[in-house]
């Protein structure tokens, strides 16, 4: 994935023309992971307090942290919103896939990414009454949508293919599309870094700042994760750091749009490297402790 990112970084045109299928691969991605689960344990999950109580530190808590150590530095407010919208993202839907790779509870993942998209509206929301003046305009109708195609969707697709065919016949056809799974995961690195090229064409000293603080904000949001779930054990504790720190940047821009500002796509393409180095940290950490 780390590749990828540099691949989409090094062949900006091809980033760009995969750029806009992004969300077709999004909900491919919900459908094939969300086979593999029972929506019933799903569900069962999604009704923990740990699942709720992850969302609302993974949204606001991150979010109040990265604004006020931003103003305490007097950073832009261009770059201080991008840097809240960044930090009030919801998980990346990828991230169970993740997990799955890593050998942790994809379960507890999906529910904790399901959970803080959740919360995503209301969060960007009170960033933008935080760091805006005038109207704000969120386009809630089309988070709806995105939320019913992506989330329930996928959801219904499973319970139904779990209704209609045998348990050995899902089990066969999940085992050949499996692979397959995380060969998607690769697409988002690579189409979502070309914003972030194209501020390195114009101005390299620029670009270089915004992945020192993509890098920050990354580390921010593992190390938090891990050390606030770590007296749980390590399991939970970096299921809880990696999807604190893989951030679905693309369905918050969907959300707010140009309300974001002009800073917000740099940041986005620029946190897809470092973000994508850290499920090896992650991997390490599990080989270490256990």
């Amino acid at each position: 994935m780390f590749i990828a990112a540099l691949l989409g970084f090094s062949f900006p045109q091809y980033s760009a023309l995969l750029f806009p299928f992004l969300p077709y691969v999004l909900f491919s991605l919900m459908v094939l992971t969300l086979l593999s689960m029972k929506q019933s344990t799903l569900i069962r999950m999604m009704m923990k307090p740990l699942v709720w109580q992850y969302a609302f530190y993974h949204a606001f808590g991150l979010t109040t942290f990265c604004v006020g150590v931003a103003w305490a530095m007097q950073v832009n407010d261009e770059l201080v919103l991008a840097i809240g919208a960044v930090a009030a993202t919801g998980s990346l839907f990828a991230t169970p896939a993740i997990v799955r790779v890593l050998g942790l509870d994809v379960m507890l993942a999906m529910a904790m990414t399901i959970a803080s998209t959740l919360v995503l509206p209301i969060a960007i929301y009170v960033l933008l009454l935080v760091t805006q003046s005038g109207d704000i305009a969120l386009d809630i109708q089309s988070y709806c949508i995105r939320l019913i195609i992506f989330v329930f969707g996928p959801m219904f697709s499973s319970f139904l293919l779990h209704y209609l065919f045998a348990p050995q016949k899902v089990a066969t056809f999940l085992k050949t599309v499996s692979p397959y799974t995380v060969l998607l995961v690769f697409a988002f690195p690579f189409g979502l870094i070309g914003d972030f090229r194209l501020m390195w064409d114009e101005s390299p000293l620029i670009a270089y700042q915004y992945l020192a603080i993509a890098t920050l904000l990354c580390a921010v949001f593992f190390i938090s994760g891990y050390f606030l779930y770590r007296q749980r054990g390590i399991e939970l504790a970096l299921v809880a750091a990696v999807t604190s720190a893989n951030r679905n940047v693309l369905l918050t821009y969907t959300i707010a749009g140009a309300l974001l500002g002009p800073a917000f796509l740099p940041l986005a393409g620029a946190i897809q490297a470092p973000t994508y180095l850290l499920p090896v940290i992650a991997k390490q950490l599990l080989k270490r402790f256990k």
